[in-house]
């Protein structure tokens, strides 16, 4: 599966450059090139986004405003003319800091931040799913791993960094971005019903227009969520 980014600067040379650079990396597809952090809300709110390259000085809104919104899974790395705001990027927690022009040789430096971040989550990767009748997934604790079929998870719930998987017997928290675990299970009857839930559909009890009940836990329906949501629930969200 490749990783999906997007490329927010409002100088298209510096665009033009983080492209050519990115072709020399075949698990990376270029989602969106975006001139202002309006234009990459809207591709965030419509795609899961794992890597940003995001420039710090642009009009309407700058970098550091549109780092405030954005979901802690999402890794960053800041790519800027000023050397001056380094300090505050960490802050953020970002993956590396590139002042322009950007060589392929720090780029390349930065790149392997990035992966290194993405392999040290405490989940092993899945395999075929769907080459088992019983799928299931190794999840590490604490130097711990539980075996967990996916017909026992109930939900997942997202903290920052860290997902939480709920069974009826037992919850194990591992680190792992919630966009990453609800890519991996959405074929298998899985659906994010809100920025910090995915659920389980055959374990859904009762429903309304705002809150769904699983095993007695009650787990909000985000508003850009819920027509999706009723559509795989086949239920028709205006009678609600």
């Amino acid at each position: 599966m490749k990783t999906k980014c997007i490329i927010v600067d409002d100088e298209p040379l510096a665009i033009k450059v983080v492209k050519n650079h990115l072709q020399n990396f075949e698990d990376f597809e270029i989602v969106a090139e975006c001139s202002n952090a309006i234009e990459a809300d809207k591709v965030l709110r419509e795609n899961n986004i794992d890597l940003i390259f995001l420039d710090i000085e642009m009009p309407k809104i700058s970098g550091f405003e549109f780092l405030k919104s954005l979901k802690k899974e999402t890794k960053i790395i800041i790519i800027t003319a000023y050397r001056n705001y380094a300090l505050k990027g960490y802050e953020y927690d970002i993956v590396d800091y590139l002042l322009k022009p950007v060589s392929f040789d720090r780029f390349y430096k930065a790149m392997k931040k990035f992966y290194k971040q993405q392999n040290s989550s405490d989940v092993q990767v899945f395999g075929d799913l769907k080459k088992t009748s019983n799928p299931f997934a190794y999840f590490n604790e604490d130097k711990t791993i539980h075996k967990i079929y996916l017909d026992e998870i109930l939900y997942i719930e997202s903290f920052r960094e860290y997902i939480k998987v709920h069974t009826i017997e037992k919850s194990v928290m591992t680190k792992l971005p919630i966009s990453k675990i609800e890519e991996k299970l959405k074929d298998h009857d899985f659906i994010r019903i809100h920025k910090s839930f995915v659920v389980s559909v055959c374990k859904v009890k009762s429903f309304n227009s705002r809150i769904i009940n699983i095993n007695g836990n009650e787990l909000p329906i985000g508003r850009t969520y819920k027509d999706m949501v009723m559509k795989t629930l086949k239920y028709d969200a205006e009678l609600l």
